[in-house]
């Protein structure tokens, strides 16, 4: 089965697109990566996005205008995948759409909205979708996220120590799989989501990455700015959790500046880059993980990476490059797994990690061009994931 994975992350600056072609042989999953491509946002449409998320109000004119343009926007994107990694088929795609809104009230997490309608996506392609991956989990009182553990699970599932997942995007969230015990997975806090409102702070907008971390180099943390972010209560949370820039945004940074006072650019970007090391090393401490295997947009800042592995220590860090996924594209294959579970009757969401009363299988299905035909669902659920080299 080819599907491709669609989907955009908090940063909200365009959508990633993986191909693979799955196989079920008995309890194990054959994972075949056949490319991945980066599908930027249009400006435009780009800053209407961003000027419509959290802490912003918007109208339902807004919300209908970005759920048609994200959805012809993934439809293009899914269709320029497609043409280049899988001769122009595919028996599904998977999408997950941009969130626009995911409404938690401390430990509760009470519905997730992600832009993007199926409709137009299957217009574009002719391929029946997947789409809407998280609710069901939250209507089966989980937390809807994060969803990456079905991923991790599965590929670290063989491991004999303690190993996490660390995906670093604009929120950090982690995997944790220990023999004979059940995964552990939840956000841990930013990854870039502050780095990049920052570095908006900074050049007014003109620039959101601060490139190859050159910034945050420059500069030293600053103990006042650095303890007042730690102060926020989700950090002491336990986990199953969830967040996102409803908590994380703009106005989170900007208030911690006005109770600390404004430091130097490069301090700045340095406290923040501490930060997220702090609060990843934190949650994972407990947890005794000998092995931590990152992915997403954080792991191309070379001042993160030295930062998390400081703190990290003696755990080894390491990328998700070297089980054979390109850490880049995770979140897209997440999701093109998560479209083939669900295509085989298989749930994607972990009770254990999303706090749900039971599993749920995702999303909801629009046809294609012809009539919706899906596999016979599995007789059992896959135990091991391996990432195999395509011929």
């Amino acid at each position: 089965m080819i599907v491709i994975g669609v989907s955009s992350g908090t940063s909200a600056d365009g959508i990633d697109v993986a191909a693979a072609r799955f196989a079920l042989d008995g309890d194990l999953i054959r994972l075949t990566p056949l490319g991945h491509l980066d599908h930027p946002y249009p400006d435009g449409l780009r800053r209407e996005l961003r000027s419509a998320l959290p802490p912003a109000s918007t109208t339902l004119e807004t919300v209908c205008r970005l759920d048609t343009l994200i959805g012809r926007e993934f439809g293009r994107a899914a269709l320029a995948g497609m043409e280049a990694f899988t001769e122009g088929r595919a028996d599904l795609i998977s999408s997950h759409g941009q969130t626009l809104f995911h409404w938690a009230e401390g430990p509760i997490v009470h519905g997730t909205l992600q832009m993007g309608g199926p409709a137009w996506i299957a217009e574009a392609t002719g391929v029946p979708v997947l789409s809407d991956p998280r609710t069901a989990d939250v209507a089966a009182g989980g937390q809807g996220a994060p969803l990456a553990a079905v991923l991790d699970t599965l590929l670290l599932g063989d491991r004999n120590e303690a190993t996490a997942a660390l995906n670093l995007g604009g929120i950090a969230n982690v995997t944790v799989v220990r023999p004979g015990r059940d995964p552990l997975a939840f956000d841990t806090g930013p990854a870039n989501t502050l780095l990049d409102s920052a570095m908006r702070l900074i050049t007014d907008g003109a620039a959101d990455l601060d490139v190859d971390g050159r910034l945050a180099r420059s500069g030293t943390p600053v103990p006042e700015l650095l303890d007042h972010l730690l102060a926020e209560p989700y950090y002491r949370q336990a986990p199953p959790k969830s967040t996102g820039p409803e908590l994380f945004g703009p106005d989170h940074l900007e208030a911690a500046l006005r109770a600390t006072g404004r430091p130097d650019d490069g301090d700045l970007l340095a406290t923040l880059v501490e930060l997220t090391a702090v609060t990843v090393a934190d949650a994972l401490r407990p947890h005794g993980v000998v092995e931590v295997l990152a992915s997403g947009g954080g792991t191309r800042n070379p001042v993160l990476m030295e930062r998390l592995a400081a703190r990290l220590g003696p755990a080894r860090l390491d990328t998700i490059d070297a089980l054979g996924l390109d850490g880049d594209a995770k979140e897209a294959y997440l999701f093109a797994l998560i479209g083939f579970l669900s295509a085989h009757g298989l749930p994607a969401a972990l009770p254990a990690c999303t706090g749900a009363r039971h599993s749920a299988i995702a999303g909801s299905f629009t046809p294609g061009a012809g009539p919706l035909r899906l596999p016979e669902p599995a007789d059992r659920p896959p135990r091991l994931l391996r990432v195999e080299p395509a011929p």
